[in-house]
């Protein structure tokens, strides 16, 4: 008569973990969302605060190599596989020198 709880216990805590069809999953989204148009408006030689006002604060920063800033966007549609965009701006003398921007091809916020 010991068993059946030790049986019904386990059978509970070994299905606690797995997810019942016809569960709502929410997307989830995450990070910085950029744009085409906010990237067209950066140029060479901008202030550090021209950036981050046209982008937003970045969400990575680099404690030991300051000339990196990273604006990431990840977005998870109900479960599935998550997609990243990427955007690295790099600075030289606390100017903007360059970027560089691995972009999804559309992306699902709007």
């Amino acid at each position: 008569m010991q068993k059946l709880p030790a049986i019904v216990l386990i059978s509970i805590l070994s299905l606690s973990g797995c997810a019942f069809p016809g569960v709502y999953k929410i997307n989830v989204q995450q990070g910085n969302i950029v744009t085409d148009e906010e990237l067209d408006a950066l140029s060479e030689g901008m202030p550090r605060s021209q950036v981050h006002a046209l982008l937003g604060t970045p969400l990575m920063l680099n404690p030991v190599d300051p000339s990196r800033e990273y604006y990431v966007y990840t977005f998870q549609r109900r479960g599935k596989d998550i997609e990243e965009q990427r955007i690295i701006v790099y600075y030289e003398d606390g100017q903007m020198s360059h970027y560089e921007a691995q972009l999804m091809d559309e992306t699902p916020a709007y």
